[in-house]
């Protein structure tokens, strides 16, 4: 089956917004291959009212569309009487396809079981968790598929049981991030720059290793581009009293530049300037259970260093990512992340910048979308 000239229905956990992650990037090379692609965000938990609402809006980019509804009915039921939420969600979904009309596909990131795929008749059904599944819904949101991918064989492996086709696709990267900037050519800047995307609100951030990192660092510029006030975020977040204090503490750091959110194109262009980059999850608390993240493909595609917590998925590929061992604590990072800055030259060489470049070339979201249009038509035959 072509992944062309389709009705495509993504179920996304999280909302259409500035920040991107895979889910979001799917949706915009699907429609840049010619499908008309409706993204459907989670539901409005605000208190429900008498009718749903269900609007269709421009997304910015053509043939792709979100879709906004709220419930007729209470969120929390889907935690007390699960039966009774998915037999009201099954009239939402029947109205929210009236709206957008017959779907080819449904193409299911969503690990919450909000809508099994069979609320879904006559269509071709793909389910691609990305992060760890946690609970028994993350599980259940399987049942049904037609073929199963994620982007580590720890997820993978959860699914076993399933009997239906799975196959491992790592992570993606857009053609703005390999195009900003000249990434080829290296020169250290003074001072240096070290870069970290993404949500400042998750939890499972590693605060006091990575706090510790920046003060015995203070002459090293640290740069960070992401949402660190709830009202920034289309993905989610804690705005508790530990959070808060946590991005205070960033703030009072002379060295730090919270740059906040920006698109996509603008992110690229920011890390194409960074020296390098600094992962640090706590893996006990990550929702990746630190398998895989999807800004490792944005930070290779620049060719500079990644200084990371342990990542199962790049264990074997020492040039792509410099990691410690331990999984259990980060008490090693700081170390690695000196012997790191203090020669940079040798991390930075040009050997290891297209080894990293070819990396991330060759998982384009559109090379992606190819593998997994050809592991489909695999299996039709």
């Amino acid at each position: 089956m072509e992944l062309r000239d389709k009705r495509i229905l993504i179920l996304s956990p999280q909302s259409w917004g500035t920040m991107f992650l895979s889910k979001h990037h799917y949706a915009v090379e699907l429609a840049k291959r010619g499908n008309d692609v409706f993204f459907l965000n989670p539901p409005d938990q605000s208190p429900f009212s008498i009718g749903s609402n269900i609007s269709l809006k421009e997304s910015g980019t053509p043939r792709l569309y979100r879709i906004d509804h709220k419930l007729f009915f209470p969120y929390w039921m889907k935690f007390k009487f699960q039966s009774a939420f998915h037999f009201f969600m099954k009239f939402q979904v029947n109205k929210i396809l009236k709206k957008v009309g017959d779907i080819d596909i449904v193409w299911s990131f969503d690990l919450g079981h909000l809508y099994p795929f069979h609320f879904f008749k006559n269509t071709y059904k793909i389910f691609y968790p990305v992060d760890e599944p946690l609970n028994q819904d993350a599980i259940s949101s399987a049942e049904g598929a037609d073929i199963i991918f994620s982007v580590t064989s720890e997820i993978l492996k959860k699914y076993d049981h399933i009997n239906t086709p799975k196959y491992l696709i790592g992570h993606g990267v857009t053609e703005e991030f390999l195009m900003a900037g000249d990434n080829t050519v290296y020169s250290q800047s003074k001072p240096v720059k070290v870069g970290l995307s993404g949500n400042l609100l998750r939890p499972d951030i590693d605060r006091e290793i990575l706090l510790g990192i920046i003060n015995q660092n203070k002459e090293t510029e640290f740069h960070f581009w992401g949402s660190y006030q709830a009202s920034q975020s289309n993905i989610g977040g804690e705005e508790n009293r530990e959070t808060v204090k946590f991005i205070k503490a960033l703030q009072g750091c002379a060295n730090v530049s919270l740059h906040g959110v920006v698109s996509p194109k603008t992110l690229a262009e920011a890390i194409s300037k960074m020296d390098m980059f600094l992962i640090c999850y706590d893996v006990q608390k990550d929702q990746s259970k630190g398998t895989n993240y999807h800004k490792v493909m944005e930070y290779l595609a620049t060719g500079r260093v990644i200084v990371s917590n342990n990542i199962s998925m790049y264990k074997d590929r020492p040039n792509l990512v410099q990691m410690i061992d331990e999984r259990h604590s980060n008490k090693q990072l700081p170390k690695l992340f000196r012997e790191i800055i203090g020669n940079l030259s040798s991390y930075n060489d040009h050997s290891k910048i297209d080894e990293r470049i070819f990396f991330a070339n060759e998982n384009l979201y559109n090379r992606q979308v190819e593998r997994i249009e050809n592991l489909i038509t695999q299996n039709e035959h």
